[in-house]
């Protein structure tokens, strides 16, 4: 059957993969597995039950929740009512929850847990058009989804919800992401059917045919982790939702899935803890683990130009190296899909070296989301590009100030209630400016080199992208987040947040007796290394965008503390009025 609205896979699933569990949620403990015909049911009650409580035709159903087997029931029966789902993460502030919610008109809401629900509870009196509140799981102060289910058994209206998804075109809006608002308020970005399935169908061909296990642990309110979502079940995979991101390694050993979408953040994570293990190893085992690392860092994606040599190495590697950082993974893990942000290209060519081949992809959740992504074709790959523009969609970049445009199904209807905006974003020829910096190579494939907006400029007249420099320090396994400085200065600084698990150990390895993260910060021989690693990467820089000074952090920035967004970009104006101080003396 034909795929053309994104409720048309709940069928398509039911017609092509009916044997197969759909989602695996853990359940006390225990793995329990969900399939096609429950999928279908539960999305039907919940369209009937939205339906019989009054439900208007576009209308917004606020969703906070975890990616769970219920999140896509609700996402499913909202769609197949004529509404359009908005989920919102759970990870943000009061103040985000009431804009998104009052900003957003919605009637509708339905909470994961009575956490979530005492984080928004000081700002529900504000938001007297909220009408219907329910929880996934059971509380006392109103009613679960179970009683959605009961709703919609109790009033069914097949003939309604068929008539409904029959006049749903697939240009029609599916669901409203509020961006997660680096500058200034949220946006409400408006999301077609079409767009979406773009982006499925565009990279569809990329997992292998025998592949069915999947492991998924961003929020799905992320449009990158959603659009792999949909591409899951098209594709017929039994998708394990890990119960938090600190379980993800121990859940993908139990789950052993072949492929994970991930942000750039969690993959440095990832070989953080891979690092940390191997310096804790002496003798020839050290040595063996150092030269398996550099290798991997060696590694091209293009195999036709590894040599015989380096081959045999490689497997050698494998045998002492490579195969238990797989193992620790579940042993299938084949590919690792990153985006959100640049990945740094040692670790894509490390972890493609190890055999978790790592596929970059670049959008914005404005383009549904993807404008490029690379491919496992023999030359889909190739290190530091974000591969080949999306097909069907247009790229170009602008010859005046660099930036990638893209035009295409995929590029969202609009900002909800901001014409002006939606004006500024979309040209009046469709082109969509996405604000970043960008070429084209001979080949095909697109490289991406900064955001305008961040560019800033010396009181020497040189223009410096932070970016750029932010990525190469961050290869430090001494820098965990890094935010450069320099607007009408006369030399950039930055304000550098420690990988404070990493320096502690290496404080004990070499006898400085700090033991606070304050005393780490102020101690004279860290901030002497932190100097070597200024030094190092500075000599890879020009004279102008080179790091003269810099401020050691004693904060891990986080989304709780607004120094990051959901989606774990930094937010340059958060971070700049809350080390002020700091920054102003750094240019005294």
């Amino acid at each position: 059957m034909e795929v053309t609205r994104l409720f048309d896979i709940l069928d398509y699933r039911k017609q092509v993969w009916e044997g197969r569990d759909v989602f695996t949620y853990k359940k006390d403990g225990v793995w329990v597995g969900h399939g096609v015909d429950e999928y279908m049911t539960r999305s039907n009650q919940i369209s009937y039950a939205l339906l019989h409580l009054g439900l208007q035709r576009n209308e917004c159903v606020a969703l906070i929740s975890s990616g769970r087997p219920e999140w896509n029931y609700i996402d499913m029966g909202t769609q197949r009512a004529g509404g359009v789902l908005l989920p919102i993460y759970p990870t943000i502030s009061e103040d985000d929850y009431q804009y998104i919610l009052g900003n957003s008109d919605v009637r509708f809401l339905i909470l994961e847990s009575e956490s979530l629900l005492r984080k928004i509870n000081n700002v529900l009196p504000k938001l007297p058009q909220i009408e219907h509140i329910f929880t996934i799981n059971p509380c006392e102060q109103y009613p679960s989804i179970e009683s959605l289910y009961q709703m919609g058994a109790e009033f069914p209206a097949a003939e309604q919800v068929a008539a409904i998804c029959e006049s749903i075109r697939p240009s029609d809006m599916a669901t409203m992401i509020y961006t997660s608002g680096t500058t200034g308020q949220p946006k409400g970005v408006m999301l077609t059917h079409e767009g979406i399935l773009s982006n499925v169908m565009g990279i569809k061909e990329s997992p292998a045919k025998h592949w069915d296990t999947s492991l998924s642990w961003m929020p799905l309110c992320h449009i990158y982790e959603r659009m792999m979502n949909y591409l899951y079940q098209y594709l017929g995979f039994n998708t394990y939702y890990a119960e938090s991101v600190g379980k993800v390694a121990d859940d993908a050993k139990e789950a052993r899935p072949y492929i994970m979408a991930a942000v750039p953040r969690f993959i440095e994570k990832i070989y953080d803890k891979i690092y940390r293990k191997g310096e804790k190893l002496t003798g020839i085992k050290k040595r063996v683990f150092d030269w398996a690392l550099e290798l991997g860092f060696n590694y091209d994606v293009d195999e036709s130009k590894l040599s015989a040599w380096f081959k045999l190495q490689r497997k050698v590697a494998d045998l002492l190296v490579y195969k238990d950082i797989k193992k620790s993974l579940g042993g299938r893990l084949d590919m690792l899909v990153s985006g959100g942000a640049a990945i740094q290209p040692r670790l894509a060519r490390f972890f493609s070296c190890v055999g978790l081949n790592l596929f970059e992809g670049y959008g914005l959740t404005e383009c549904s989301p993807l404008v490029a992504v690379t491919n496992s074709d023999k030359k889909g790959r190739r290190i530091g590009s974000v591969g080949f523009p999306l097909a069907g969609l247009e790229v170009r970049i602008n010859p005046d100030n660099n930036e990638v445009q893209c035009r295409g199904v995929n590029v969202m209807k609009g900002y909800y209630k901001s014409p002006e905006l939606t004006a500024e974003a979309i040209d009046a020829d469709g082109w969509f400016h996405t604000g970043d910096t960008g070429y084209f190579d001979n080949d095909g494939y697109l490289f991406l080199t900064g955001r305008t907006k961040n560019m800033f400029k010396t009181s020497m007249g040189k223009f410096v992208n932070p970016e750029v420099i932010e990525e190469k320090f961050k290869t430090s396994a001494f820098v965990l987040d890094m935010m450069v400085v320099g607007e009408g200065q006369k030399f950039a600084a930055a304000v550098v947040a420690p990988d404070f698990d990493m320096l502690k150990d290496w404080c004990k390895r070499h006898g400085v007796k700090a033991s606070t993260r304050e005393e780490m910060v102020a101690d004279k021989v860290v901030v002497a290394r932190y100097q070597k690693v200024m030094d190092k990467y500075n000599a890879m820089l020009g004279n102008t965008e080179q790091v003269k000074r810099f401020y050691l952090t004693v904060e891990t920035w986080s989304v709780e503390n607004k120094m990051l967004t959901p989606t774990l970009k930094i937010r340059r104006n958060v971070i700049s009025e809350h080390y002020k101080s700091q920054i102003e003396d750094m240019f005294k």
